[in-house]
């Protein structure tokens, strides 16, 4: 059977050519210049924004922060207006997946639709659906380059004799149930992601080759990625026990290695 080998590539060129912030970045609500102080702190309290929108006339010119009109007693919400920093803005039609660097920099984003700014995107967006499917097709892809590595080390079935037996025997019941339902195909499809990385950091060449420091961060990294598949899969939240700095950082390395992985024949 011929195993085809997907790429991270691909999975790039999907995302950069289909899939832009215009599919997770929310509306920018905005205020009039002249709206007072007390009266949009309260909204902006009852609504739960952090930041709203400061249209002159018909433009959205600047921005405020409900923090800072928590400072303020009375006014107008010109004279807490905040100028968009270049550093700030993003174009609608950004590629999502050069989005997670960048988030990585600054806590939010304005999105400039034909030069007005017409939305806004936090690290909050990635919980959404575009999002989620780009770190699972990256995590896909890296367990699917996991087995397809330990194919190549492991001929014959000789991984059979380095899996623990308990773990071995949980991949042959999947089997047996699939023969059953005549849907079995090759006993390696049924090892769990935990398995595929314990074979992989079984075999000293290849940390080296993936550039792994040692089995021991090898497998603390391969278990994040395992986790992270877990949460996307459960649709649970993505920076449960961690935050998204890690989570951006984790995905990054991912990527990485699953380029190491595919440059091995």
């Amino acid at each position: 059977m011929k195993h085809l080998k997907s790429r991270s590539q691909d999975l790039r060129s999907l995302f950069e050519n289909n899939i832009t912030i215009e599919y997770v970045a929310e509306p920018l609500k905005a205020v009039s210049a002249e709206a007072e102080v007390i009266e949009v702190l309260h909204w902006m309290q009852v609504q739960d924004f952090d930041v709203v929108g400061i249209e002159t006339g018909d433009t959205v010119t600047g921005y405020i922060e409900r923090f800072s009109l928590m400072q303020a007693k009375s006014g107008k919400c010109s004279d807490y207006q905040r100028v968009f920093h270049p550093k700030e803005l993003i174009a609608i039609s950004t590629p999502l997946i050069k989005l997670l660097p960048i988030l990585q920099q600054t806590p939010r984003l304005f999105v400039l639709d034909c030069n007005q700014v017409s939305g806004i995107v936090t690290c909050g967006d990635l919980q959404k659906a575009p999002a989620r499917m780009l770190l699972f097709g990256l995590v896909t892809l890296l367990e699917m380059n996991l087995l397809r590595l330990v194919r190549i080390y492991y001929p014959q079935d000789s991984w059979q004799k380095v899996l623990k037996p308990e773990r071995l025997e949980v991949a042959q019941r999947l089997w047996r149930e699939s023969q059953q339902r005549n849907e079995a195909t090759d006993l390696l499809d049924y090892l769990q992601f935990c398995d595929k990385r314990e074979l992989v950091l079984n075999q000293p060449e290849l940390l080296q080759q993936l550039e792994l420091k040692s089995k021991r961060f090898g497998e603390r990294f391969l278990k994040s990625a395992e986790q992270l598949r877990n949460r996307l899969a459960h649709a649970q939240n993505l920076v449960s026990g961690s935050s998204w700095t890690e989570l951006i950082s984790l995905a990054e390395s991912m990527e990485k290695l699953l380029i190491r992985c595919e440059d091995i024949e």
